[in-house]
């Protein structure tokens, strides 16, 4: 046998000897007040079946997803819901719904203008859904703990099609191993979770055949095109401008005036404004004079500002621009927020105050959590916001925007009994209000079953479970929509 024969060969063998990996999960027992759960965190095996040939070859094992998951004790798994969890990015793990809105701890992170500083703690959540239904937490893989397995590519799972298909069949193994297929369930997703959330319930519909009772949404980006200004849409614009009149309000840039009479005037305006932009260089000199002086005025930047820029305030821009006066930049995801910049004539907004704001006390807490309460030990990265998962993959809508309210639209036409909720927040600047709205009025179900989807506002931002009254507010109106959905 040659050399190179019998490296090949012990290479052969040795990858043949080396164990497959396992399930390493971790389960405790816990009481808040009289709520006495379970909670099991750690990572569990992704396998893809195998086809060679045409002939079956096992189950090989892609990747290690890192779950949590919390279940009431002696409940009759027939009646008590479950809901499995999301954030969304893409890149984004699952910590800023686990103890920021849901779980049964959660951060003490402060609120715009009192953060709490270092090292941070952590409260009880006597508001947790948890009361109402249990709860599955899933970071896709390249976040949290999820990592591809060992010779596999972690970019096949770095796009949309496959992260659909990923999460989706670690919802159908837990239901399956846990026996909850009898079980109401939900999803919650979160951004771009609104993305994955749309087409993870068609999927689990049409693939595995499991229908969902219900669908929550926090600041869900259902049309990505409504969020990102080029030079192909002048859709942004007109959606944001009541999120821009809504931050000067709060900044005090329209001082005599209330919040909703701001709002009101620029969502009256938004028509109009479409109408301008249509024109491009077809618009008279006294129209563009006359927008230009409306659109400065609602969103509380200089008429010279909004004529340089064309009538189109990009967002990350705009939130650069606002305060510059001051020598602040405002948050993006939650316009509240501001913070210094390192010079003042930046064109864009050099990093978003909200997420250094929160960063901080969210990672403390669930790293101490995880390990100290939960019993979990893990020495990896835990990525709460990972860049190595882009560029993201969006080839299923090459030369297209990205818009899953077709898949939205077609779970709900299979599924007669799926009821929606979606959260939105006044100073989200990521994912505005109107943009949500915009979609949600694109979506093709007959109009008597519009009455299926609620939607709820609060006076935060994109995680209005930041601001404390918002928290306690969305929290029961969660509670209240899975109890209602639940016994339907």
């Amino acid at each position: 046998m040659s050399e190179e024969a019998k490296n090949e060969s012990a290479e052969t063998d040795k990858k043949a000897d080396k164990p497959e990996p396992a399930d390493d999960l971790k389960t405790t027992h816990h009481t808040l007040g009289d709520l006495a759960y379970t909670a099991t965190t750690g990572r569990i095996v992704l396998r893809e079946e195998v086809t060679e040939d045409d002939k079956f070859n096992g189950r090989k094992p892609k990747a290690e997803v890192s779950v949590t998951w919390y279940t009431l004790d002696d409940a009759d798994v027939t009646q008590r819901p479950v809901t499995f969890a999301f954030n969304g990015g893409p890149g984004s793990s699952s910590i800023w719904l686990h103890v920021g809105l849901l779980g049964p701890r959660r951060v003490d992170s402060g609120d715009a203008g009192a953060l709490t500083p270092p090292p941070y703690g952590l409260l009880d959540n006597d508001e947790t859904l948890l009361r109402h239904t249990d709860l599955v937490f899933i970071d896709p893989v390249s976040t949290g703990w999820s990592r591809a397995a060992e010779g596999e590519n972690a970019r096949d799972f770095h796009g949309f099609t496959k992260d659909i298909e990923s999460i989706a069949e670690i919802i159908r193994l837990w239901t399956t191993r846990n026996n909850r297929w009898l079980s109401p369930k939900f999803l919650i997703g979160e951004s771009y979770g609104g993305t994955r959330g749309a087409g993870i319930a068609e999927y689990l519909q049409t693939r595995f055949g499991m229908a969902l009772n219900g669908l929550m949404f926090v600041a869900p980006a259902f049309n990505l095109e409504t969020l990102f200004h080029t030079t192909r849409s002048d859709l942004p614009a007109p959606l944001f401008l009541p999120t821009y009149a809504a931050t000067a309000h709060y900044h005090g840039l329209h001082p005599g005036r209330t919040l909703d009479e701001v709002v009101a005037e620029a969502r009256a305006y938004a028509d109009e404004y479409r109408g301008v932009l249509a024109k491009g260089q077809n618009l008279a000199p006294e129209e563009r004079a006359a927008a230009v002086a409306k659109i400065a005025a609602l969103s509380g930047v200089s008429e010279e500002y909004v004529d340089q820029a064309n009538l189109r305030l990009e967002h990350t821009r705009y939130y650069a621009e606002l305060l510059r006066h001051k020598r602040l930049v405002t948050g993006r995801l939650d316009t509240r927020f501001t913070g210094p910049a390192d010079r003042y004539n930046r064109e864009q907004m050099p990093y978003d105050p909200f997420l250094t704001g929160t960063d901080g006390p969210y990672t403390a807490a669930l790293q101490y959590y995880l390990r100290a309460e939960l019993e979990y030990e893990n020495e990896h990265v835990y990525e709460r916001l990972s860049r190595a998962v882009h560029p993201w993959s969006y080839k299923e809508f090459e030369g297209e925007a990205v818009d899953v309210i077709g898949k939205l639209g077609n779970v709900m036409r299979l599924n007669p009994f799926l009821e929606v909720h979606i959260a939105m927040g006044r100073y989200d600047g990521g994912v505005p209000i109107e943009a949500i709205e915009y979609t949600l009025n694109q979506l093709e179900i007959p109009l008597d079953d519009r009455s299926r989807i609620e939607t709820r506002t609060y006076p935060a931002g994109h995680m209005m479970y930041i601001h404390e009254e918002s928290r306690v507010r969305q929290s029961a109106d969660l509670a209240d929509f899975v109890r209602r959905v639940s016994r339907r």
